[in-house]
């Protein structure tokens, strides 16, 4: 259960941006005559100047809130909102309701994976701000089912099932319930660099319901009846350009810190932190903790604290000085390995099996270039405030 120090795939002679902590794990980075990696050139370029930490969009604010409100006069909800036990989404339901006065439809989906420390912080906000969460309880044994399909493939990023559930359900909602508001807890401030798509090989996009209809087809051993799918066309076009559905990041438009959500959380709702990103859900922690280190020598921590660092949160010697240790103990490790094949009724040695294999070079259906000409034309837009290569 070590961290094993793998080799990258290409030949390139190791390199780490001398501004950010982003490597070449990933095979698709470059770097200036200073040694600055593109996604900090892009940053300061095309990102700060407008954003600038969240100062100075007190009317786009304003006029959103307003905007939100209006569409949802006589409906019970004005707008919805996706709640996962995470920081960002936790904070975004804190300024949604107490600050801004809003009437989100609160929804969580729980796949089986959640830890304790997640389900608690749900708990402890929707009872105080007295709003009714909604849960939406997925099928045990067809999610278990598609977990162990995307096993069965090889691939890297194996959090589609559930992250593409997620996404449907956004699109279900919102349509039964007239809604014309989405808010989406993307934030600039913690997120900003996403995790590189050379780790990314063969998965397609994430609420492609082509892509994840591919890979039940192709790896699923047993039928899949209940689970709900979403595509690309619904999700990117029809809801926001045909039904009006918008989404909307109004972090982007406030001004804080990671440390200071988790201060605001901590005091308002006895909000209890739960060590790294994403590492309120069970399989995400074991994936991200252990899985991808060691079985592709990628640390999502690079992207991370990378995000922190370029936006001023923290200094590059704090982000290699948390990189030089593990994301988890050998001893969590351990008992990480041994829960996630427990649940996923396989044994110990089939999971191990799993992570030992080739990676994938199989080739599934989707609509990748159609995503890709979208965050192209948003980008030109000035509407993609990620930067994704």
């Amino acid at each position: 259960m070590t961290y094993p120090v793998i080799k990258p795939k290409n030949n390139r002679k190791y390199q780490i941006c001398t501004c950010c902590v982003m490597d070449t794990s990933d095979e698709d980075i470059t770097f200036d005559a200073n040694g600055v990696c593109m996604r900090c050139n892009e940053y300061k370029e095309r990102i700060e100047p407008e954003w600038n930490h969240g100062k100075g969009h007190e009317k786009e604010l304003h006029e959103l809130i307003k905007a939100i409100k209006k569409s949802g006069e006589g409906k019970k909800y004005d707008c919805i909102l996706g709640l996962s036990g995470g920081l960002d989404s936790s904070y975004m339901l804190h300024l949604a309701v107490k600050e801004w006065g809003l009437r989100p439809f609160v929804f969580h989906i729980d796949a089986g994976w959640n830890l304790p420390v997640a389900e608690e912080n749900i708990k402890r906000m929707t009872k105080k701000l007295g709003v009714k969460l909604h849960i939406k309880h997925m099928d045990r044994k067809e999610m278990m089912e598609m977990q162990l399909a995307w096993f069965r493939t090889g691939l890297e990023m194996l959090d589609a099932p559930q992250d593409h559930a997620f996404i449907a359900l956004i699109d279900k909602y919102s349509v039964k319930l007239g809604v014309k508001y989405i808010l989406n807890g993307y934030n600039i401030c913690t997120e900003i660099i996403a995790d590189p798509a050379s780790w990314e090989r063969c998965s397609g996009p994430t609420g492609d319901g082509t892509y994840i209809r591919d890979v039940v087809k192709k790896h699923c051993n047993v039928p899949i009846k209940e689970y709900i799918y979403t595509s690309g066309l619904k999700h990117k076009f029809i809801n926001p350009y045909i039904k009006g559905i918008k989404t909307v990041k109004p972090l982007n438009y406030v001004e804080f810190t990671r440390k200071s959500m988790m201060k605001t959380l901590s005091e308002e709702y006895g909000y209890v932190p739960y060590g790294q990103k994403h590492f309120e859900d069970l399989i995400t922690k074991f994936l991200e903790g252990w899985w991808q280190p060691t079985r592709f020598g990628h640390d999502i921590r690079r992207a991370q604290l990378s995000s922190l660092v370029v936006t001023g949160q923290l200094s590059r010697d704090e982000a290699l000085e948390i990189l030089e240790k593990p994301p988890l103990t050998e001893e969590e490790s351990k008992k990480l390995f041994r829960e996630v094949a427990k649940r996923l009724q396989i044994s110990e040695d089939e999971l191990m099996k799993y992570h030992n294999m080739p990676e994938c070079t199989e080739k599934f259906r989707s609509q990748e270039k159609f995503y890709n000409l979208g965050i192209k034309v948003y980008e030109t837009l000035g509407l993609e405030k990620r930067i994704r290569k």
